[in-house]
């Protein structure tokens, strides 16, 4: 009996490009949504189950829950364009945004310090995605307007967006297996000895809601390694690898292990002893490295980013 990665590779049209196809007898007794997502592997299983719910997938003319079983034969219709709508609250915006590469499939940007990813409470609009939605209207047939992981408000760097569905399901499961490259520079307080590993579960603060915290029952698995670059006399420059993305993974990380970022006002410091340090407006966390495997081409793919002036500026002042 194939597999179903095997019966991926037979059979591996988009539903948006094919009229009808048929469950091979391999899957009989299967799931409907599991088939389906065995025939179309670049669809997450969860996005087939929505337009099955919604009906855009009829099977033999009807329509089915995902959770019915098929027995081999069944023919699969979609019903007009396929789609996953876009926050409906969100509105294009014409805001500026730097592109660092766009094609067909995907975009990288290169994010500025203050600029809010994606709406939420106390910030409705003049988000990124608001801005995507303005640059490729495409976006707004596609959840999050591609958005796939978000940097935070005053965290500047790169960050990639999908333009397709398929782009889009792809880029989350290499987000997944933890294949997407994501190098950071941070400028830390204190003398940082040297490089190592923080591997410290993440979940919400138990007091202070909106803060995470590290929490060694029932927090989510998160591992943060850095690097030491340069030390200064009460501050040291890391670059970090996440193989996680929680929120606010890297402030938190390093502030568990008494060296919060530099300009971090919710989990650093108030007071340094550098006037310098403590004048910084925002956290000094720059996401300068992007890399991973292209979701339709499949070759590997990266982009570096130059610090921000902010930054630049604060180092060139601890170098003099």
């Amino acid at each position: 009996m194939k597999t179903s990665r095997e019966i991926a590779a037979d059979y591996s049209r988009s539903p948006s490009a094919a009229e009808a196809a048929t469950v091979p007898a391999e899957c009989a007794g299967w799931r409907l949504d599991a088939a389906l997502a065995a025939l179309f592997p670049e669809h997450s299983r969860s996005r087939l189950q929505g337009w099955l719910k919604d009906g855009s997938i009829e099977v033999d003319g009807a329509a089915l829950a995902p959770k019915a079983r098929v027995h081999g034969g069944e023919r699969i219709v979609f019903r007009g364009a396929v789609s996953a709508p876009a926050d409906g609250a969100a509105a294009a915006e014409a805001i500026a945004i730097n592109i660092a590469y766009e094609d067909d499939e995907i975009i990288v940007i290169d994010k500025p310090a203050g600029l809010v990813v994606h709406p939420g409470n106390g910030q409705p609009s003049g988000t990124l995605l608001n801005a995507l939605l303005h640059h490729a209207p495409v976006l707004a047939a596609i959840p999050r307007a591609g958005i796939v992981h978000r940097l935070d408000k005053d965290t500047s760097g790169l960050l990639v967006v999908a333009k397709t569905l398929t782009a889009q399901t792809d880029l989350v499961r290499q987000l997944q297996a933890r294949t997407v490259k994501r190098h950071y520079l941070a400028l830390a307080h204190g003398l940082v000895e040297r490089d190592g590993l923080v591997d410290a579960p993440l979940g919400r603060h138990s007091v202070q809601r909106t803060k995470m915290a590290v929490v060694r029952s029932g927090g989510r698995e998160a591992r943060t390694h850095f690097t030491v670059r340069e030390r200064f006399a009460r501050c040291s420059l890391l670059e970090c690898r996440l193989e996680t993305g929680r929120t606010h993974q890297i402030r938190v990380h390093l502030a568990s292990i008494t060296h919060p970022l530099v300009g971090d006002k919710t989990y650093g410091r108030t007071k340094s002893g550098d006037p310098r340090l403590d004048a910084f407006p925002r956290q000094a966390l720059h996401a300068w490295r992007l890399a991973l495997r292209h979701p339709v081409r499949d070759e590997e793919m990266g982009w570096e980013s130059p610090l921000p002036e902010d930054f630049a500026a604060l180092l060139t002042m601890l170098r003099g």
